[in-house]
């Protein structure tokens, strides 16, 4: 699905491409590739390495045309992971802004609307690259603040009682963090290319790359936060889960030597030797109650040095 944006107060949808507008291009399909291709002229290459899920944040030349490649956040839950980061690449010319990404994102939609309620004018191609790396960073905090609430969850569930469910949830949102300082820092070192790139023309708005550094740094040291917290939290729980396993080996230990006594008496007792006791009265008895007081005594033991 495309759409044709052209930046008044914000970005308007239009009918029709005019040059020097944005197409926003989401999931496409062979009618849009048709008109990348072949009406805008859009190298190929450069819709195939969008393409690739696991691209890095970078830049392409080819022609007059610049690629630009970063990676956005999005919310999938694919195999319990419930955040993630898909490429989006930004692809430009002289005349010519397109965007493509391969994947449904709150990003873009909110970005669109965020110009309109503000008012925002893009004044060129690097103001677009630049304002979509400032986006993906607010993005990245709004869903940081739902992981941390996910780790609070699960540690309030864990202090009740330690389910596998619940560490490999704790697990999960360790990968997307680490997704996310990767990201984070691929968008990151995307501005200094764009600078080198930008430095002698009058593209380059110094105030407004200053304030998407800022807030990418803001989204890099809060996911260090968040991912310290996360390996902490693991490592706490299992130390318990080690001392659990120690506490139980310690009482099966206790139990096991408590109860081999008795045995070790009846073994002694049925063996074909003579132990003079046979004309003894209640001799069996007498040998139950002794094991009885022997296993008592080692109960004792043991739990007066806390092995039970």
């Amino acid at each position: 699905m495309r759409t044709y944006l052209y930046c008044e107060a914000g970005f308007v949808e239009k009918a029709q491409w005019l040059p020097n507008s944005w197409v926003n291009v989401v999931c496409p399909d062979a009618n849009d590739f048709e008109f990348l291709i072949h009406e805008l002229q859009v190298p190929e290459s450069f819709l195939n390495d969008i393409a690739d899920t696991d691209e890095r944040p970078r830049t392409e030349t080819e022609g007059n045309w610049l690629l630009t490649i970063l990676r956005i956040p999005v919310q999938n839950n694919q195999n319990g992971i419930p955040f993630s980061t898909v490429p989006i690449g930004i692809i430009t010319n002289n005349e010519i802004i397109v965007s493509v990404c391969y994947h449904n994102t709150e990003l873009l939609p909110d970005f669109i609307e965020h110009t309109r309620r503000k008012g925002i004018v893009v004044r060129n191609k690097l103001d677009l690259i630049l304002r979509l790396i400032y986006s993906s960073a607010v993005w990245f905090l709004k869903y940081l603040k739902q992981i941390n609430v996910d780790i609070t969850a699960a540690e309030k569930e864990l202090e009740k009682s330690i389910r596998n469910e619940d560490l490999l949830r704790l697990m999960k949102l360790q990968k997307t963090l680490v997704y996310f300082n990767t990201s984070i820092r691929g968008n990151e070192v995307m501005i200094g290319k764009l600078k080198t790139i930008f430095q002698d023309t009058d593209y380059l708005d110094q105030e407004l790359v200053e304030d998407v550094i800022i807030e990418l740094k803001q989204a890099f040291n809060t996911v260090n936060i968040y991912s310290d917290i996360l390996t902490g939290t693991m490592d706490a729980f299992a130390s318990i889960i080690s001392n659990n396993v120690n506490a139980i080996m310690k009482r099966m230990t206790s139990l096991s030597i408590t109860l081999m006594i008795p045995t070790l008496i009846a073994s002694f007792y049925g063996m074909n030797v003579d132990i003079h006791i046979d004309e003894v009265p209640h001799a069996f008895s007498l040998i139950v109650l002794a094991s009885v007081v022997l296993s008592a005594l080692t109960f004792i033991i043991f739990r007066k040095i806390k092995w039970f």
